[in-house]
This record gives C-alpha cells, structure tokens and sequence, in this order.
C-alpha cells in the first residue's frame, strides 16, 4: 500500500519538472530571440541620387585584393546598412537620411562607409572626398562619429559639420553650427563653432585650427538647404550670421505635421507632408493618406533588391516611398488606401517589406500583398548562404491576410520577372475564387522558384564597375575609430574588411597639440579691415569730388584703384608663397612618416613626371524635378572665385585663367566680387583622386595670384556649441 502511494508524488513532481524545465527552455529562447532582435542594425535611406553613384552590399564576398565587383547603381529610396559602402563619381551627389532627423550629403568622389547602425550608434567612414553632416537630434550618450585615415571625429551636438580629405591626404573638419571632438593617435581636442581643423598625418603632429571664412561658410550652409530643402528653402543662410541667429528654421521638425505622428527615428518621414495628407481614421487613428490617382495600391511601383542580410527588399520609384514601406501596416477605407504608423511611442522596427507573399505555382506567377492592421511579421536576417535566422516564433505561413480580398491589393508578376523594374503592363490580377486556395508566405526564400530567381540574380541590376586604382583605395586605407564597431551576428569580421582601428586608450586621454593661429589671422583681417575701409573712404570723397567736376579728383580716383588693384595682388603673391612654403614643409614631414602613405597612390617617381593640368570641372547638382507642387525657387547665390574655379573647363589655359594686366583689370567693385574663399575649403570641393602634382600647380615663381586663402595653423579651442544640450528641438 505504501508503495502504492508513492508513485501519485511522483508523477506529480515530475510533471512540476517537466513544466519549470519548459518554462526555463521558453525563458532562454524568448531571451534568445530578444537578443538577436537588438542585435539587428537599422537602416538608413538614400533619399535622392546626382550622377552615377555606386552602392556595394556584398560585405560577405569581399576578396581579400579589394578587386570587388559588387557595386550597382544606387537609386532613391534604397535601403542601406551596416557594411555597406556608398561611392559617389565624378560630378555626383547624394542626400542621405539616418533617421527622419539625422541627414548627411555626399560631394563627388566621395566614399562613406556604414560601421554601425544602432538607436544609440552611428559610426561612419570617410576615407575620401567630403561629406556635410547635418544632425537634428543626439539622444543623451547618443555617439554620432565619422572615422577619417587620421582620427575619430564625433559630432558631440546637433548642427552642421563638414568633414573631408583636402587633395593633400589630410583630414579637414568645419564646424559650421555645433561641437565636435576629434581623437587621434596624437590625443583629442575640441573644435567649436565656427571653427575649422586639420589633422596633416596620423600622429597628429601638425594640426592646424582657424576661423572658418564666414563668405565661404554662407556659401556652404546655402548650398545645402538649397539642395535638401528644394520645395520650401529661400536662400536666406546665404548669410552666415543668419544662419548662426536662427539655425533651425527649416527644421522638418518644426515645420511638418508628420512628426506628430510618426516616430522621428524613421528616415523619409520628411516627405509625408509634400505627398499626402493625415487624416483620423476610425478605428486607428491618424493615418496619412498618398495624394495618388485613383486604383492606386501600395506595393506597386518600384522594384526587388536582393539586400544582404534582409533579404528581398522593396524600394519604390514615389519620392515619398520609404517610411511607408518599411514601417507600419496599409488599410483600404472607402477605397482609399491609408498608411498606419507605429505608435510615436513605439520603438520602430525596420523590415525589407511588410507585405505577404502569394505564390501560384502552376501558372509560374507570384504575387505580394501589403500586411493590414493585425497581420503578423516575422523579423529575420539571412547568413551567407542566405538560410534564413527567424527573431520569433510566428508561423511564415499565414492562412488569411487581411488585405487578400481587398480589389488590386495583390500584384501578380511572373516569376521570371520578379527582379525586375514593376512593368504595370505585366501586372495580372487574380480573382477571389484563386486567392481563396492559395496561402500566403511571409518568408519569400521558402518559395523554390521565388529563390532560385532571387538568388541567381542578386546584384545584376545596374552593376558599375570601379577604376581599380579607386577601389583599392577604398578597400585598403584604414581608418580609426574611438570605439570599436558593434558586433553583428552576419558580419562578425566587419572591423578586419573594412580596416577599422580603434584608437588607444592612452592616447585618447591625451591632448592634441595644436598650433592656434587664430588671434592671428583675427589681427590680420583687422588690420586689412581697417585698410580697406580706410581706402574705401577715401575713395568715396574722391569719387564725390570727381561727379561735380574736378579733374584732379578723377586723376587722383585713378590711382587710388591702381593702388588698391597692387595691394591686392601682393597679397595674393603672399598667399601663396605661404601656401607652398607650407606644402613644401608637408612634404618633408610625410616623407619621413611611412605610416603616413596614403595607400594606393603612384609612386613619387611617377608622380613627378604627370602633367600638371587644373581640377577638372565640378558642377552643382540641381533639384530633383519629380515633384508636382509649385517650388519655391531660392535666389542663386554667387559663387566664391575658389569655387568658380573647379567648376571652369579643365582644357582652360593659364593665359585664359590669368585674365586681363593689373592696369586693364575692371574697376574695384568686380574685383572684390571675385575673392574666393579660405583654402581649406577650396580644398574639399577638389576632386580627390587626382595625384600629387597635378593638384600642387606650377612652381611657386610660374604661378598665377590666386584669391586670397586662409588657412590657419592649429590650438586647442574650448567646445562652443548651443549649450542647451544634445536637442535641438525648438
């Protein structure tokens, strides 16, 4: 009898086992799974395309030599992400958006690497060309940083920053609004507003910190809301001290409605506005509803990109057609279709496409359909040989989507076509009576046919192939960090590809010495100021003596200009004697410097003997013209000599370029109209890859004056930036 008693306990505490040890086993996959799910990087947008820019997602393939084919053409809307590389050509820009706050344009020849992705991370790598940066909004601790061949600069505020490699390799840093921190080999220090660094070698033993010239600095600030902001800009930063008085006034954050809405970690909410309308829906609130004609469906005009780990992913040809593609859910109401964000309070989470995928197997056709108001997702990531990582535990296979039986909701192509550009004339419909015996998919690779057409496919589309000079440069130029990147459970070996060093502690705790010059180019522009206004005067009594009639007063006008026309070429004779007394000391210091080579450039011995030829011609990209709403024009600002002079035909001549004899130059208003800017920025809107002496010129003696430059010596200066912390919310 007591034997039989005991085995009722028995069971009953084995089944109390069994249950904890399950519970245990869910616990651990649930953590699991929580900890895959934030090891996943976001992405980011590229919202607008100038020229031929190339796009490089195949990280996983890299050969170890750099020779890379893997780049396509990048378009608008397309996703990026961590290991992934963008190039802009000759004569090419992008605009790029991180978050719906956090936005970045590339110059031409311009490389930018992603290093990480995160809510609390981005990493970026400049290895040539420049790059504005333009922040928003830095979370508190939030690490904004671009790594340079020479040093770590962090974006410690939000405000307007341009960072580059000048045609000489060295590292150049413009705080045009903000703090900034460059670390380095040599220690750290703080750039303020205003303010411009450059860091000459990777020791940082020249380091140089100037003003930045305040013409050139409205000519920059201008150009970038002219180019970011082509629907509403004015032209009003034309004028740097407007800028500095009030530098968020165009905002998106302060000016567009959808911000109330939508989470501003979502790149391309921006758009919404310009595009649509939100408007409350029963049952779910705002939703923001595409000014579309009518029959118009999500998910019907763009195309499939095979993205590395995502796998396919939708990137749509609408200007507006990134937030409501990857975030959110689509409902039709009253046969309008209405995109439903998130909740504002919600961390968002990125996917390739929200939508279910709907296989016919016996016509060779598949169809796709966006996910409603319920529909579950499946978050996953692919490795190498692309054998998919499911974040959670919800069947690929749903039975019923929401939006199935909507009239046009699912887009039918064949098979065949699927990695193609959506042609509407190849588009089918299905019927109710065939939708009702098919299920969906979630999970598009799980679909034999749909895989193989993927898969043998991938990265055909738009292919450019790299000079191999230019993308072994890329390849092989390291670049330092302050923090090491974040590990990726796809791309653990992201910091040895992409050659990323971390910089040392001890030397992050030191400080950089840096030659300040300044007061004195401070003292300088007075004394000239004084001068010139001095001569100014002068010649404004002059001139009023000369227009009622004296002629010795118009014989005097005439050699006050000839005065003034000799002292400004003098000055410029200083200039740039200066300015090759310092490349010429530069020079010296890399030749003794081996770990300041610049990889993948010609040999000196064959450097001496190219031609020295001019920059060739840059010219300013124009606004998109897809949108349909009147633009306000911005009025066109003149362009600094400097800037005039990259943009002028490069089979230009000296005599062309030399211009008229002192004595038949024009008068003095059309010469000082002329003056460039400071060379430091003339420096980052020359194209980098020409070798060292086609950018040095002609000798010192053969030279022609060129406009008077500034480029300052270099100090440590204390941080200047709003001082209201790391918000720049208004």
């Amino acid at each position: 009898m007591n034997n039989i008693r005991v085995w009722p306990h028995l069971t009953i505490v084995a089944v109390l086992c069994a249950l904890i040890a399950g519970g245990g086993v869910a616990l651990w996959m649930k953590h699991e799974q929580t900890v895959s799910a934030e090891a996943l990087p976001n992405a980011a947008r590229i919202q607008r395309v100038d020229g031929e820019v190339a796009l490089n997602n195949g990280l996983a393939n890299n050969q170890a030599n750099g020779a890379d084919t893997q780049w396509i053409a990048a378009t608008p809307n397309q996703p990026f992400s961590v290991g992934d590389r963008i190039y802009t050509r000759e004569n090419s820009h992008a605009s790029l958006a991180f978050t719906g706050r956090n936005f970045a344009r590339l110059y031409p020849n311009t490389s930018l690497d992603v290093l990480s992705l995160a809510d609390d991370r981005t990493q970026l790598a400049l290895r040539d060309g420049s790059a504005i940066f333009d922040l928003g909004y830095l979370a508190p601790g939030e690490l904004f940083e671009v790594a340079t061949p020479y040093g770590a600069v962090d974006l410690n505020q939000p405000g307007l920053y341009n960072v580059g490699i000048d045609p000489n390799g060295s590292a150049v840093v413009s705080v045009l609004n903000g703090l900034a921190q460059v670390v380095g080999l040599g220690g750290s220090g703080q750039i303020g507003k205003g303010e411009m660094l450059t860091l000459a070698a990777q020791t940082a033993a020249n380091v140089a910190l100037s003003r930045v010239d305040r013409r050139n600095a409205g000519y920059l600030v201008n150009d970038y809301y002219s180019y970011q902001y082509p629907q509403y800009y004015d032209g009003r930063y034309s004028d740097y001290d407007a800028y500095l008085n009030d530098p968020y006034y165009f905002d998106p954050y302060r000016r567009n409605t959808s911000y109330q809405y939508v989470s501003e970690i979502i790149p391309g909410i921006n758009d919404l506005d310009y595009y649509g309308d939100w408007q409350n829906v029963s049952g779910y609130g705002y939703c923001w509803r595409p000014r579309v004609d009518t029959g118009w469906a999500p998910y019907q005009q763009g195309y499939w990109a095979t993205d590395y780990p995502y796998g396919p992913t939708w990137v749509s040809s609408e200007p507006w057609g990134y937030a409501p593609y990857h975030y959110g859910r689509w409902t039709d109401v009253g046969n309008q279709w209405f995109w439903i964000p998130d909740a504002i309070n919600t961390t968002p989470i990125y996917a390739p496409a929200l939508v279910a995928f709907v296989p016919f197997t016996q016509a060779n056709e598949i169809g796709w359909v966006p996910l409603g108001p319920g529909d579950p997702y499946v978050p996953r990531y692919y490795n190498e040989n692309w054998q998919p990582n499911y974040l959670s535990r919800t069947s690929i296979v749903q039975p019923r989507v929401i939006n199935l039986n909507v009239p046009g909701a699912v887009t039918v192509v064949p098979v065949d076509n699927f990695t193609q550009i959506i042609d509407p004339r190849r588009v089918t419909r299905a019927d109710r009576q065939t939708l009702a015996q098919v299920r969906p998919v979630l999970d598009p690779l799980t679909i034999t046919p749909l895989r193989n057409a993927v898969l043998h496919s991938a990265w055909g589309r738009g292919r450019i192939d790299l000079p191999p000079g230019i993308a072994k440069k890329l390849y092989n130029t390291p670049v330092m960090t302050s923090a090491a990147p974040m590990a990726s459970p796809f791309r653990r070996d992201l910091p040895r590809v992409m050659r990323v060093e971390p910089v040392p502690e001890r030397a992050k705790n030191q400080k950089l010495q840096i030659r300040d010059e300044r007061q004195a180019e401070a003292a300088r522009t007075s004394d000239q100021g004084a001068q010139d206004a001095a001569r100014r005067q002068q010649m404004a009594q002059t001139a009023a003596e000369a227009a009622r009639g004296n002629k010795d007063a118009r014989r005097q006008m005439q050699q006050l200009e000839q005065q003034q026309r000799q002292a400004q070429q003098q000055q410029r004779q200083a200039q740039i004697q200066q300015q090759n007394a310092e490349r010429a000391a530069a020079r010296v210091q890399q030749r003794g410097q081996a770990q300041g080579e610049r990889v993948g450039r010609p040999a000196r011995q064959q450097v001496q003997k190219e031609v020295r030829q001019p920059q060739p011609q840059t010219q300013r990209s124009q606004p998109l013209r897809t949108i349909q709403p009147p633009v306000r024009q911005a009025p066109r600002m003149e362009r600094p000599q400097a800037v005039q002079q990259m943009r002028q035909p490069p089979r230009q001549n000296a005599a062309e370029r030399r211009g008229p004899p002192p004595q038949a130059q024009q008068p003095r208003q059309n010469v000082e109209r002329k003056q460039g800017p400071p060379q430091a920025v003339q420096q980052m809107r020359q194209a980098p890859h020409q070798n060292a002496a086609e950018r040095r010129g002609p000798p010192a003696q053969a030279q022609q004056p060129q406009p008077q430059q500034k480029q300052g010596p270099p100090a440590q200066s204390q941080g200047q930036g709003d001082g209201k912390g790391k918000s720049k919310k208004p």
